[in-house]
């Protein structure tokens, strides 16, 4: 099992069109193949930091959810609405890997 813990800084004037975005996402990642859970948390203390909390099977069911159109589509939303690249870290038993 894994876990993927992404934080985004978004942008005040795009922060509802992210969620929108963010929501239709969330719908469809969690119809996938070894997604055990994806959620969206607002930050209490800084309302432009979103932070994605997605706990996996494997590693490999990561592989076809980067690729699925619904990522696409999201993606295509969030880079417009983000002010900075995102902060990935991807959690195993082994180590955490920060991106």
């Amino acid at each position: 099992m894994i876990y993927v813990v992404a934080t985004l800084t978004v942008k005040p004037e795009t922060r509802a069109e992210f969620i929108a975005a963010a929501t239709a996402c969330i719908a469809e990642t969690r119809k996938e193949a070894g997604n055990i859970a994806y959620d969206l948390h607002e930050s209490v203390t800084d309302p432009a930091k979103m932070v994605f909390v997605e706990q996996w099977e494997s590693a490999e069911a990561l592989v076809p959810h980067r690729g699925a159109e619904h990522m696409k589509t999201f993606g295509r939303v969030a880079v417009k609405c983000m002010t900075a690249p995102p902060k990935i870290e991807i959690i195993t038993p082994e180590k955490v890997d920060v991106r």
